[in-house]
C-alpha cells in the first residue's frame, strides 16, 4: 500500500524549479528532511541521470528520480512534488516533466517492491493525472488509501 511509503511530509504542491536538476533535489530534500536518506543519495540521483540519461521518465510527465540503495537510503520511503511549471529531462517521448517522485528501498528487494507497488497504482490514467494536478496533499492521500 502507497500509504506505507508516503506521509503529508513527503509531498510538496506546486514546487518552483528551473530545470531537472533543480526539480530531482525539491524531491529529494524532502527525503533527506524525513531521514530517509542521506543527502548522498540526492547527489546520486542527479548523477544517475547525468550518467545515464532522462531513463527516470517513465511516462508522459512523470519521472521516478532514484539511485542504488548503497548510495544512501536510511529506509524505505519516497516524496512526491509536482511543479508549478514542468522541466525538461531531455527525454524526447515524454517530456516535460510535470511530477517527480522521488524513492529508495534499504535494498533491492525493497526497492523492487516499492516500484511494483508505485507501477500499478501509475498504470491508471486517473492517478497519474491526479498527481500531476492535485491541488492538496489530502487529494492525494486519499488516493493513496484506495490502493
Amino acid at each position: 500500500m502507497l500509504l506505507d511509503y508516503i506521509t503529508p511530509e513527503l509531498i510538496e504542491l506546486q514546487v518552483q524549479a528551473q530545470d531537472w536538476q533543480e526539480a530531482v533535489r525539491a524531491g529529494g530534500r524532502l527525503l533527506v528532511e524525513s531521514e530517509i536518506c542521506e543527502p548522498r543519495y540526492v547527489d546520486a540521483m542527479v548523477a544517475a541521470v547525468e550518467d545515464l540519461g532522462p531513463y527516470m521518465v517513465l511516462a508522459p510527465g512523470i519521472a521516478l528520480a532514484h539511485a542504488r540503495p548503497e548510495d544512501g537510503m536510511l529506509k524505505v520511503g519516497m516524496s512526491i512534488i509536482n511543479l508549478a511549471a514542468p522541466v525538461e529531462f531531455g527525454s524526447e517521448e515524454n517530456d516535460p516533466v510535470y511530477l517527480v517522485i522521488s524513492f529508495g528501498g534499504i535494498d533491492k528487494e525493497s526497492h523492487v517492491q516499492m516500484l511494483q507497488t508505485l507501477a500499478i497504482f501509475l498504470m491508471e490514467d486517473k492517478n497519474q493525472e491526479l498527481l500531476k494536478t492535485a491541488t492538496s496533499k489530502g487529494q492525494l492521500l486519499k488516493a493513496f488509501s484506495s490502493k
